[in-house]
């Protein structure tokens, strides 16, 4: 498989140890809902680091094998995406960038170069979306993502290559 083509001055690197801080700060900033919870500073961070907690404990069950990378745009963190390579698909197990790296194309440019890597692979690329967050589905469905399957909060989107596209209505 070549190498995953993204663009100028986007990387991807693996996750390290040193990261951790960087992404609790990240998954903070993914998590207005949380300030909506009437609680003490206190009760907040402890709310905050147990569901951050969550999160890490149930990707590792779920996606065993997931890979972890951190985006860097111009050498400067800004996100974090997760991968599983599966028998059947790879999936974008969760994809986030910081406040500042939004809406300008990079999230984008990632999904690109992955959808790369599965046309190389010749397997589907499926990631899941919450249905609220609307400005999401539709980069994916601009992306050429269809919805496959939907279960409250969360709707499955896959993205066939070229070769594998499935072909409705023949």
């Amino acid at each position: 498989m070549q190498a995953l083509k993204l663009p100028d001055g986007l990387y991807l690197r693996p996750k390290v140890q040193s990261d951790e801080p960087f992404l609790q700060a990240l998954y903070i900033s993914t998590r207005d809902d949380l300030l909506l919870i009437d609680q003490s500073q206190s009760e907040y961070q402890q709310l905050v680091e147990m569901q951050y907690q969550a999160q890490c404990a149930g990707y590792g069950e779920q996606f065993p094998n997931a890979l972890y990378f951190i985006i860097e745009h111009h050498h400067q963190p800004v996100g974090k995406v997760s991968i599983d390579f599966g028998a059947n698909d790879i999936r974008i197990v969760d994809l986030a960038l910081v406040r500042e790296a939004r809406g300008k194309n990079l999230g984008k440019g990632v999904i690109q170069s992955l959808q790369f890597a599965a046309t190389q692979a010749g397997a589907p690329l499926s990631l899941t979306v919450d249905q609220q967050n609307l400005f999401a589905r539709r980069l994916y469905h601009s992306l050429g993502f269809i919805v496959e399957s939907e279960q409250q909060p969360y709707t499955l989107m896959v993205w066939y290559p070229p070769s594998n596209r499935v072909v409705v209505g023949v």
